[in-house]
């Protein structure tokens, strides 16, 4: 689960968030903070040469950074509901459903954290559906 040089996934994440020095690393540390916030049993992890994975019982979501957006892909984001509308990109897929931000947008913190707990919940609900809950 050791990124390069054997740092770990979250000194990684630290690292890209730094390096990023702008609103994207902004944006990435706040959700980082949000995803901790909804579950704090998740899992960090670096996958696919520097994306940021965040999990628990399964991928919960990624934060990938592009320059003019940073994209959290819900791994399980078409079985979620989303009240809140924050999905926005992604919306064609079957299984995904991604959430663009761009500079200057503004989190809705707690429709953020209800898809977090959401994809937590559909998650342990498959998990224990496998062993004939």
């Amino acid at each position: 689960m050791d990124g390069a040089g054997g740092d770990t996934p979250a000194q990684l994440i630290d690292a890209r968030i730094e390096e990023l020095g702008d609103w994207r690393g902004e944006t990435l540390d706040r959700i980082r903070h949000l995803v901790h916030q909804a579950e704090p049993d998740v899992v960090e992890e670096w996958k696919w040469r520097g994306v940021p994975v965040w999990s628990h019982a399964g991928m919960i979501c990624t934060g990938e950074t592009y320059k003019s957006a940073v994209k959290v892909t819900f791994a399980k984001g078409a079985s979620l509901a989303d009240p809140a509308g924050l999905f926005n990109s992604s919306l064609d897929g079957n299984t995904r459903r991604a959430i663009d931000f761009h500079e200057g947008d503004v989190v809705d913190e707690d429709a953020f954290k209800a898809l977090v707990h959401a994809a937590v919940a559909l998650n342990t609900s498959s998990e224990s559906g496998r062993r004939g809950k």
